[in-house]
């Protein structure tokens, strides 16, 4: 069992197991039923997703700095408790069930998602390379 990141949009690799979209909006123009079939997510989980006021004021990210001042303001928003829960539920979760979680940025480097990658992995995630 392990936990996959991934980009929103690529086709599901064979095992993936269950998507969860931890991105704060939802696709425009997408039905909600079609959201599986077009390699979006599952299930939407915002939970793990940067806030609104976050995105307002970090999008769109040019530079180094611009990055590191939002990995920071993310980093100390997953720190409040809840968002903590989720974290340690989806780790847990990687060592009984596939899934994945993922994003619609094109650079995983500069996405909150390579950010949850390294949170679940300090959390004991089994995450899959």
């Amino acid at each position: 069992m392990s936990l996959s990141v991934v980009r929103f949009g690529e086709p599901k690799r064979p095992g993936e197991g269950l998507r969860l979209g931890t991105v704060r909006r939802a696709p425009r123009g997408v039905k909600k039923a079609d959201y599986a079939a077009k390699h979006l997510y599952d299930v939407w989980f915002p939970n793990l997703a940067p806030s609104e006021e976050l995105l307002k004021a970090a999008l769109p990210i040019t530079d180094e700095a611009q990055w590191r001042a939002f990995k920071r303001k993310f980093l100390a928003e997953m720190k409040i408790t809840t968002a903590l829960r989720d974290l340690q539920l989806v780790a847990a979760l990687s060592h009984h069930t596939n899934l994945a979680i993922g994003c619609y940025c094109e650079d995983a480097q500069r996405c909150h998602r390579s950010i949850l990658r390294d949170l679940l992995a300090r959390l004991g995630a089994d995450i899959r390379r």
